[in-house]
């Protein structure tokens, strides 16, 4: 998407039904999610028993209730229409070949836009399509900008609704739950308001209070032309229009020039439009590490003066494009770029005091993890948001040292208290859904055990729900630092790692083999206390004879704690 914002809640009501011979276009199995789905004692009944199972007790305090969300309605089918086919044409006006390929576009996006212009209105593909499309790239999505207001575009597509609070956009929807969107042309309120400035009491309340302006948009509902809805946009490779209907790319902020130069360069002034919306500095970083592009000057000096009103962005769009960064394969040079902006004292704290306080060992460990975890994304394996952001916070558990546990029946297991702090940040304030934050706290918990730092029944560690989301986690730290590697071997062996001392940084030294060694003849003589009946039957000769067979169901080694401890290893 090429919208500043990512903020387009749902909204609005079920359209009229369709007469019986309706074309389907949106298939309303895919558009309709279960009221089930939401509800949120489900989830709580799931972690629940993925922390029994681990033997990792909940908080005991109930959970914060939610509103629950609205229900898309069920969208009736697109009617047939009469009207003729519509095609792009191949060729411009005066004879050349278009300047996109029409094979190369989306055909219900085509289908959108020619069905725009049959019925009087101005419609154009905008945005990363084009940029993407120009640059020899596959888009990710195709958009739509227009002349047609809102309830003019859902009067037009009856597969559509309209969402959004700062803007009305139009969702147009397709078999196979794809999604067409449609916006309207808008303007820019600070343009505008630098044309018509406002009354000396109107700029007071807009301001900071010592007479500075304040630019920060808080409200874009301001519909314009196609021109100013270009200069509205970010940057000006994102600026960029294309007709269909004339086969050729419509340039009003010379974002062709750009794409040449291959420069992020903002649409205007970059002071004025990095303190318009801050989020444009985490967005520039992606598109810079995306595409390879450098950051024009002047814009990256704008971003460095911006970093400070972060914290004025909402907390939810913050969290969302920084997994964005993380998702697109990206999170190795885009988190290079904000360490270099000072940026990830804002937006990753933890991340920011481990970088600086472990110096060039320090990025060099964290940086190897982010590049193994490209090139996991990159190679088109799903992996959950928990997942993602467990991997970046593997080294600062590592560095941490072991939380103090309590002995108390029931007591909560813990990782390191600036990690535990992140994730009840990021679920108070940036809406981060408990069960993420949950899970990537069991996935950071899991490491130790999976390393051999903490000895547990590796049964009831195997078969935990979990137990594959650690491993991923697990492969991907191997694959970053080339430690574990012999423990990671022996899980996927059906085996149990040897155990090494809690603050070890590596595996298979020999004062750990000797820590095993003795451990062995200590339990072939009289047995632990307190253990239970596998740790008696693992003291007997039979047990002695099946070697790690024996051992891998037991709780045993150095590093364990008292019997009353709940047992940890299922910390997924």
């Amino acid at each position: 998407m090429t919208r500043d914002s990512t903020e387009t809640p749902p909204a609005g009501g079920p359209p009229e039904p369709a007469p019986d011979n309706a074309r389907e276009v949106a298939s309303p199995e895919a558009l309709t999610v279960p009221a089930a789905a939401h509800e949120e004692s489900p989830m709580t009944a799931e972690l629940d028993l993925q922390a029994d199972a681990m033997g990792l007790p909940l908080p005991t305090e109930p959970p914060e209730p939610r509103p629950e969300p609205e229900v898309p309605p069920v969208l009736a089918p697109e009617p047939a229409s009469a009207d003729p086919e519509l095609v792009a044409p191949t060729t411009t006006r005066t004879g050349e070949p278009a300047e996109i390929d029409p094979r190369e576009l989306d055909p219900d996006a085509l289908k959108v836009v020619l069905r725009l212009h049959a019925h009087g209105h101005q419609a154009y593909l905008v945005g990363g399509c084009v940029r993407d499309l120009l640059l020899k790239r596959k888009p990710k999505d195709f958009d739509v900008a227009t002349s047609a207001h809102p309830g003019e575009v859902r009067a037009t597509f009856r597969n559509c609704r309209l969402i959004g609070r700062r803007f009305r956009l139009a969702h147009v929807y397709f078999k196979g739950g794809k999604i067409i969107e449609v916006s309207t042309f808008r303007a820019n309120p600070t343009e505008l308001m630098m044309e018509s400035p406002p009354s000396e009491e109107e700029g007071g309340e807009n301001g900071n209070g010592n007479g500075d302006e304040d630019l920060l948009i808080t409200h874009d509902n301001v519909f314009g032309t196609a021109e100013q809805d270009a200069r509205r946009r970010d940057f000006t490779i994102n600026g960029l229009f294309y007709d269909v209907t004339e086969g050729r790319v419509i340039d009003y902020v010379r974002g062709r020039r750009d794409l040449d130069e291959q420069y992020i360069r903002t649409i205007g002034d970059p002071e004025i439009r990095m303190r318009e919306d801050p989020v444009r500095i985490l967005r520039a970083v992606r598109f810079a590490s995306k595409l390879g592009f450098d950051l024009e000057s002047r814009t990256y000096a704008a971003m460095e003066g911006a970093v400070e009103d972060l914290p004025r962005c909402a907390p939810a769009r913050l969290l969302e494009e920084t997994f964005r960064l993380i998702r697109g394969s990206v999170a190795a040079p885009s988190l290079k770029l904000l360490s270099a902006l000072d940026a990830l004292k804002i937006l990753l704290p933890p991340v920011d005091a481990y970088l600086k306080q472990n110096g060039k060992e320090g990025e060099k460990t964290f940086y190897a993890f982010a590049e193994a975890l490209d090139r996991r994304v990159a190679s088109g394996e799903p992996l959950d948001d928990a997942i993602l952001l467990a991997t970046l916070l593997v080294p600062i558990s590592r560095a941490a040292p072991p939380p103090v546990e309590s002995q108390e029946p029931g007591a909560r297991p813990s990782v390191s208290q600036a990690i535990e702090d992140l994730l009840a940040s990021f679920v108070q304030t940036a809406r981060l859904p408990r069960r993420i934050a949950e899970r990537c706290r069991l996935l950071l918990l899991a490491q130790r055990t999976l390393t051999g730092e903490r000895r547990r029944r590796t049964g009831a560690f195997r078969r935990h729900p979990l137990f594959g989301e650690a491993m991923t986690v697990f492969e991907i730290s191997v694959e970053a630092t080339g430690e574990f590697r012999e423990a990671l071997e022996a899980w996927k062996g059906g085996e149990l790692p040897p155990a090494r001392p809690e603050g070890a940084s590596a595996e298979g030294g020999a004062e750990p083999g000797r820590k095993r060694r003795r451990r062995r003849r200590r339990r072939n003589g009289s047995g632990r206390q307190g253990g239970n009946g596998e740790a008696a039957a693992s003291s007997s000769p039979q047990a002695e004879a099946s070697g790690s067979s024996a051992e891998a169901e037991d709780d045993s080694g150095p590093d364990t704690d008292g019997p009353d401890e709940p047992d940890a290893a299922d910390e997924d």
